[in-house]
């Protein structure tokens, strides 16, 4: 069987796809996390990586758990409510960490639908953009159960309380205009040219020194939770480090040069 997680590379840009359209590229197996959080691993440790294109094969970006699985009580929806338990908290819990641990930047190109842990997975990208015919859900009440997967936490920091209310409760989507107009995503471009605006944005990305970039995303993540002198120290410490770097003194020849850098990760 072809992986889940389709990954495919031009120059520092990764593209990744999730790669089961027949199923919606619904996630309810634990090697479908294990595919994304390992894939997350990966690209930290690659620092010639310097962002990162996510989205979906076929008509949906990510369709969030299987419901026929559900049904059938089969894969990690299947055991007593302790061994459920368990399951979340080893797979699809798994992912909000890894992605949030995750040093390069990425971009959520939402080619499609995306339902319930598809909308968490995308809310914990750092820039989304989405085509003009998708739609996005918080839907898991319509199922009679909770977020499971993160977006308890994520909705609310992205679209305000109010509005991460009326999603998560009512569980009803919503298209593309109505996305853009919370700040859900940044972008609404049409479905033909979504993937080539992802990655022509995430190439934008990846023409600055793959560091100073890693850092930034780092300080503004962490900064989430921090007291402004606490974060000024981290960005202390960064900056030293960032000082230190050729690529920075490549930039500033490049930029008294009047030239074009040239990065190397170093």
């Amino acid at each position: 069987m072809s992986p889940f997680l389709l990954v495919e590379r031009e120059g520092a840009v990764v593209t990744a796809t999730f790669n089961r359209p027949d199923e919606r590229n619904a996630i309810s197996e634990v090697e479908h996390s294990e595919a994304i959080v390992d894939f997350c691993r990966q690209m930290t440790r690659d620092t010639s990586v310097r962002a990162i294109v996510l989205t979906g094969a076929g008509k949906a970006f990510c369709a969030g758990g299987n419901v026929k699985n559900m049904a059938d009580r089969a894969g990690m929806f299947g055991g007593t409510p302790y061994e459920i338990r368990n399951s979340y908290r080893t797979s699809v819990q798994m992912i909000g960490p890894a992605i949030s641990e995750l040093e390069v930047p990425i971009v959520a190109a939402i080619n499609g639908p995306a339902i319930g842990l598809g909308l968490d997975i995308a809310c914990m990208c750092d820039i989304r953009i989405m085509a003009d015919s998708a739609v996005v859900a918080e839907s898991y009440v319509k199922l009679g159960i909770i977020p499971g997967g993160g977006g308890g936490w994520l909705l609310p920091r992205l679209i305000g309380p109010q509005r991460a209310n009326l999603m998560t409760l009512t569980g009803d989507a919503i298209d593309a205009k109505t996305a853009l107009e919370y700040g859900l995503v940044a972008e609404v471009v049409p479905g033909d040219a979504l993937l080539a605006r992802a990655q022509a944005l995430a190439a934008k990305i990846a023409a600055n020194p793959g560091h100073a970039t890693r850092m930034a995303k780092r300080l503004m993540r962490e900064g989430a939770h921090m007291k402004l002198p606490t974060l000024l120290e981290l960005a202390a410490g960064y900056q030293a480090l960032a000082h230190y770097s050729e690529d920075h003194h490549e930039a500033i020849a490049a930029f008294l040069g009047k030239r074009a850098p040239e990065f190397k990760d170093k």
